[in-house]
């Protein structure tokens, strides 16, 4: 205990120093808890085998899945906050209809280009490991784009429409993955199963919104027992927590399995509160910054978990960087085409689909999955070899284009210290 104590907290520290370094270079702070996660992962500074400097091995940042997986919960609880019903009037069914195409043209696009590499190179990437890696490419990183959106304070319609489209983004990958899953179960054994291609899917959706819009109305319920600002704040975060552990129950009714969406449960959850409780703005603002050390953490340990090994195998690369490309451009050209289609404005035609790109916590859960396949394990080193490159550039190229959007200003870039200063509200006497 005493040497995880220690671990986590130079995790920490050196996040933060990391980010005093990437800002003189104008690098969104993401990337450098992203760095300095890989500085401190097994095979850096963890590699010198010190306790408590770094994390020494695998199976030690594996043991703190349950640090990654809480931070995700109130990530996930804070896009719920976007699901307002008076911004949803206004973008909600441009939102859904981006939200769906551009996941669907993703996934066709990389299915496509990967299975032509299959028929080249038929040694290399099997047929159901192709069709998997299409559905993955549809999940986008919600928690890199939060944080760059907080970090800059961005706000305008293309920020709005972001948020909207990530949430939604992963729901659709889901749906996708769980389909393309179990087509590739079928190639692989050569029976085809309407309850692991339909069936289990669906009841993982459902299942999941009827569970958030459960602990959303019980979150409600309960706060309106306590009056005080740190009591109600402490409410929610415990309520994050329990819908965390929740959502993480896995059970089996005959043949069908059952689990939940751990995104899906805490967005629905953020969704219902922010809609039903008239303080859930300011209670959202303060669990937002009880969070702020827990999500410095999540991405340190992100990028301890990015395993260097797979730059040393040639064929990982090969399929690796054309999964790259091609899900760049299937983001990138799905979200324009999607854009006209629903009659978006230039700036967020031109820019939304490159803040789509960063990758990774939700398509890592998918690739563990679909490891499972008869040569599964190149879809784990493909989409590892993806994350890696997509969590170092993609917050940058997110940061680029809400820039160029408009919607990050000077103000996103000032110190604390001068921000929290009482100004001066009356001219000094002449």
């Amino acid at each position: 205990m005493q040497t995880s104590l220690i671990c986590l907290s130079i995790a920490i520290l050196g996040g933060l120093m990391m980010s005093r370094l990437t800002k003189l270079i104008n690098l969104p702070a993401v990337t450098a808890y992203l760095v300095a996660g890989l500085l401190m992962g097994p095979f850096v500074i963890g590699a010198l085998q010190v306790p408590g400097l770094g994390f020494n091995s695998m199976e030690q940042v594996e043991g703190l899945h349950i640090l990654t997986q809480t931070a995700l919960g109130f990530i996930a609880f804070t896009i719920g906050n976007e699901f307002r019903l008076s911004q949803l009037k206004s973008t909600g069914s441009k939102a859904i209809t981006i939200g769906i195409l551009q996941a669907v043209i993703t996934t066709v696009l990389v299915d496509l280009v990967l299975i032509g590499v299959h028929l080249l190179f038929p040694h290399v990437l099997s047929l159901p490991s192709a069709i998997v890696l299409g559905a993955i490419a549809s999940a986008t990183a919600p928690a890199a784009t939060l944080m760059v959106v907080r970090q800059y304070k961005a706000d305008g319609p293309l920020t709005r429409l972001l948020m909207l489209v990530v949430a939604i983004d992963d729901a659709v990958g889901l749906l996708l993955f769980a389909l393309s899953f179990g087509i590739a179960n079928a190639l692989s054994s050569g029976a085809l199963s309407v309850i692991s291609i339909l069936v289990e899917p669906t009841l993982e959706v459902v299942l999941s919104l009827l569970l958030g819009s459960l602990m959303g109305f019980l979150l409600n319920f309960v706060e309106q027992f306590f009056h005080s600002r740190s009591k109600r704040m402490a409410v929610s975060v415990a309520f994050v927590m329990l819908t965390v552990g929740l959502s993480m129950a896995k059970f089996q009714i005959g043949s069908v399995r059952i689990g939940f969406s751990l995104l899906l449960v805490c967005m629905m959850t953020g969704t219902i509160f922010c809609n039903i409780c008239s303080t859930s703005e300011e209670l959202m603002d303060r669990v937002e910054r009880w969070t702020g050390p827990l999500n410095i953490l999540f991405f340190v340990i992100s990028g301890a978990e990015l395993d260097l090994q797979i730059l040393a195998q040639p064929s990982t690369l090969a399929v690796g960087i054309v999964y790259i490309f091609a899900r760049s451009a299937g983001k990138y050209f799905g979200s324009m085409g999607s854009c006209r289609l629903t009659h978006c404005p230039k700036r967020i035609t031109d820019n939304l689909g490159i803040t789509l790109l960063p990758q990774a916590g939700v398509a890592l859960g998918m690739a563990m999955t679909a490891a499972s396949l008869p040569g599964g394990y190149i879809v784990r080193n493909v989409v590892l070899f993806a994350v890696l490159v997509y969590e170092l550039i993609g917050p940058t190229l997110t940061k680029i284009s809400l820039t160029k959007a408009g919607e990050i200003n000077p103000e996103g870039r000032t110190s604390a210290r001068t921000h929290n200063t009482p100004k001066q509200t009356m001219p000094p006497l002449q």
